[in-house]
Protein backbone atom coordinates (compact mmCIF):
# COMPACT_ATOMS: atom_id res chain seq x y z
CA UNK A 1 0.00 0.00 0.00
CA UNK A 2 1.70 3.45 -1.03
CA UNK A 3 2.06 5.86 1.55
CA UNK A 4 0.54 8.85 1.43
CA UNK A 5 3.75 11.92 1.72
CA UNK A 6 1.82 14.88 0.24
CA UNK A 7 -1.07 15.98 1.50
CA UNK A 8 -2.41 18.30 -1.41
CA UNK A 9 -2.55 15.49 -3.46
CA UNK A 10 -5.01 12.71 -2.21
CA UNK A 11 -8.56 12.35 -2.66
CA UNK A 12 -9.64 12.56 0.93
CA UNK A 13 -8.26 15.57 2.56
CA UNK A 14 -9.84 16.69 6.19
CA UNK A 15 -9.56 20.16 7.23
CA UNK A 16 -8.18 20.64 10.70
CA UNK A 17 -10.24 23.68 12.39
CA UNK A 18 -13.23 21.87 11.52
CA UNK A 19 -12.51 17.74 12.50
CA UNK A 20 -12.85 17.23 16.15
CA UNK A 21 -10.76 13.61 16.20
CA UNK A 22 -9.41 15.42 19.63
CA UNK A 23 -12.13 15.34 21.35
CA UNK A 24 -12.90 11.88 20.43
CA UNK A 25 -14.65 11.39 17.37
CA UNK A 26 -13.39 9.06 15.07
CA UNK A 27 -16.36 8.53 12.95
CA UNK A 28 -14.53 9.00 9.21
CA UNK A 29 -11.74 6.15 10.45
CA UNK A 30 -14.49 4.04 11.60
CA UNK A 31 -16.79 3.91 8.45
CA UNK A 32 -13.45 3.55 5.95
CA UNK A 33 -13.86 0.41 4.50
CA UNK A 34 -10.10 0.48 3.08
CA UNK A 35 -9.14 1.52 6.73
CA UNK A 36 -6.53 4.14 5.11
CA UNK A 37 -7.85 7.45 7.73
CA UNK A 38 -6.18 7.71 11.17
CA UNK A 39 -6.04 9.92 14.24
CA UNK A 40 -2.63 11.79 13.86
CA UNK A 41 -1.17 11.51 17.46
CA UNK A 42 0.84 14.56 17.66
CA UNK A 43 -2.17 17.04 16.27
CA UNK A 44 -5.32 14.69 17.40
CA UNK A 45 -6.50 15.26 13.94
CA UNK A 46 -7.82 12.79 10.76
CA UNK A 47 -5.84 12.32 8.19
CA UNK A 48 -5.45 10.14 5.11
CA UNK A 49 -2.16 7.71 5.51
CA UNK A 50 -2.50 5.72 2.32
CA UNK A 51 -3.61 6.49 -0.88
CA UNK A 52 -5.75 3.48 -1.62
CA UNK A 53 -9.08 5.45 -1.53
CA UNK A 54 -12.31 3.81 -3.53
CA UNK A 55 -14.28 6.91 -3.46
CA UNK A 56 -16.92 5.62 -2.27
CA UNK A 57 -17.85 8.46 0.21
CA UNK A 58 -19.14 7.53 3.85
CA UNK A 59 -16.44 9.19 5.06
CA UNK A 60 -17.32 12.46 3.79
CA UNK A 61 -21.18 11.99 4.39
CA UNK A 62 -20.72 10.50 8.24
CA UNK A 63 -18.44 13.18 8.93
CA UNK A 64 -20.17 15.35 11.77
CA UNK A 65 -18.87 18.61 10.77
CA UNK A 66 -18.00 18.38 7.31
CA UNK A 67 -14.44 18.35 7.89
CA UNK A 68 -14.20 15.53 5.29
CA UNK A 69 -13.30 16.55 1.59
CA UNK A 70 -13.20 13.68 -0.69
CA UNK A 71 -11.91 15.24 -4.20
CA UNK A 72 -13.44 12.03 -7.35
CA UNK A 73 -11.51 12.96 -10.14
CA UNK A 74 -13.32 14.51 -13.14
CA UNK A 75 -13.15 10.63 -15.28
CA UNK A 76 -14.56 8.76 -12.70
CA UNK A 77 -17.73 11.13 -12.06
Amino acid sequence: MPIANTPTSLPVVVDGDRCIADKGCTVCVDVCPLDVLRIDPATGKAYMKYDECWYCLPCEKDCPTGAVKVHIPYLLR
